[in-house]
This record gives structure tokens, C-alpha cells and sequence, in this order.
């Protein structure tokens, strides 16, 4: 029990310690430049402590619980040997994790209401639900394809940079042709799509599958998942302006 105290207590000092310099950037700005006092200053500490203790729990959920769980799948699926269950695994991670990700749903409706309001699409609370879900569905299946890719990198052993450096370049020619009103949804849909919970289960998968792999370096291998999971929302989301 005094262990585990001990450990929550390092973890609640390392999350006030990383809050500090946004805590000390928002009480300068409040302070000196706009010099108002904090409103309902008991409920912001109340917040702020809140805040913390939670990143505190969240990392130590990570370390205790997700990471082990993420590498601990890809052993299995290594020691299993089925490529098709692995890549199989590997997009409906993405698209799970994706799919119901706070961020995109807010995203996809913001941009159905703009989308209605500038005349693109009909005003109606149908058609805009219908716009904000088909944008979301898009995202939620690049992001499973953008998985798969990366687990066939680890696979194969291809080069990241050559795909990645290769994707932009994809990017940036879909973007002269998208529609103007579709790039910037596009765009803020590859950094909507990496949550607090995709990030490090799709982080344990590479590095566990890289592990697991004979020939493969897991800092070399194991990493770069997330890059595709950031690119592939901005492909499809500019390829789905394009065909609509």
C-alpha cells in the first residue's frame, strides 16, 4: 500500500511539473498582460487539481495497463504466425479507436454545420448528420488502412521515409485539385484522429510486433504508426471532396 502511494505520488509531482509551463503561460497572460483577476478561482484549483491527479492515473493506466496489453497482442499474433488475423487486427484497431474519438465527432459536426451554412450541402438537421457521419466513417476507415500499412512496413521491412515523403506528395497534388472548401477539414482530420487512446495501443503494437520479429530493430521498426494514422485521414478526406 505505501508503494503504491509513493507511485501515485511520483506520478501526481512528474503531471504538475509537465503542466507547469501552461499553468505559468496562462496566470502571466491573466495576470500582467490582461491584469483581470481569475474567475471563479476556487473552481479553476478545484479543476487544476483535477487535471492533474487524472494525467497522474492516465499515465499510470498506460504504463500498467495499455502498453503492456498492446505488446503483449503482438507477440501473440507474431508466435500465432497469421499475416491475415494481424492485419486484420490492425484495422479494426484504427477504425474502433477512431471511430468514436470525441475529437473527430467534433470536427465532422462542426464542419456539416459550416458546410450547411455556406450553401455546400442542404441545411437540414438530416443532411447534416448524414455529412458529419460519412466524414467520420472516411476517417475511421483511413486510419485502419493507415494501420495495416504500417504493420506490412514492420512486416516487409520497408524504408518510412520513402512512404511517408511519398504520401505528401500525394497530399500535395490532391490539394490543387480538391475543392477549397474541403482541404482544411481535411487537414485538421490527420490531427483529430490520434486520441489518448490509439496513440499508445498503437505504439505497443508496433514496438511488440517489431520485437517479435526476427531482423527488426524495435526503435528503428517499431515506431512510426502514428505518422501514417496522421497522413492518411488528409489522403482520404480530400479523395472523398473530390468524388462528392
Amino acid at each position: 500500500m505505501i508503494e503504491v502511494a509513493t507511485a501515485l505520488g511520483r506520478r501526481i509531482l512528474g503531471a504538475l511539473r509537465d503542466l507547469a509551463s501552461i499553468i505559468a503561460v496562462i496566470a502571466f497572460f491573466q495576470i500582467v498582460v490582461l491584469r483581470q483577476p481569475f474567475p471563479n478561482l476556487a473552481e479553476v484549483l478545484v479543476g487544476l487539481a483535477c487535471v492533474v491527479v487524472g494525467l497522474a492515473l492516465f499515465i499510470q493506466g498506460l504504463e500498467s495497463g495499455l502498453f503492456p496489453l498492446g505488446e503483449a497482442i503482438a507477440h501473440a499474433f507474431a508466435r500465432k504466425g497469421s499475416a491475415t488475423a494481424l492485419l486484420a487486427f490492425a484495422f479494426c484497431l484504427g477504425f474502433g479507436t477512431t471511430v468514436a474519438e470525441p475529437a473527430l465527432i467534433a470536427v465532422a459536426g462542426e464542419a456539416a454545420k459550416v458546410a450547411a451554412e455556406a450553401g455546400f450541402i442542404a441545411d437540414g438537421a438530416a443532411t447534416r448528420a448524414s455529412y458529419a457521419f460519412n466524414l467520420r466513417m472516411v476517417v475511421a476507415v483511413s486510419v485502419g488502412v493507415a494501420i495495416v500499412l504500417g504493420v506490412l512496413r514492420i512486416l516487409k521491412g520497408w524504408p518510412i521515409h520513402r512512404l511517408i515523403i511519398g504520401g505528401y506528395l500525394l497530399v500535395t497534388t490532391m490539394t490543387l485539385f480538391a475543392p477549397a472548401e474541403i482541404i482544411g477539414v481535411a487537414y485538421d482530420s490527420g490531427g483529430v484522429t490520434t486520441s489518448t487512446i490509439t496513440v499508445p495501443l498503437v505504439t505497443a503494437l508496433g514496438v511488440g510486433l517489431a520485437s517479435s520479429i526476427k531482423g527488426r530493430n524495435p526503435m528503428l521498426d517499431g515506431f512510426g504508426l502514428i505518422a501514417f494514422a496522421c497522413l492518411a485521414p488528409i489522403i482520404f478526406v480530400l479523395a472523398y471532396g473530390l468524388v462528392t
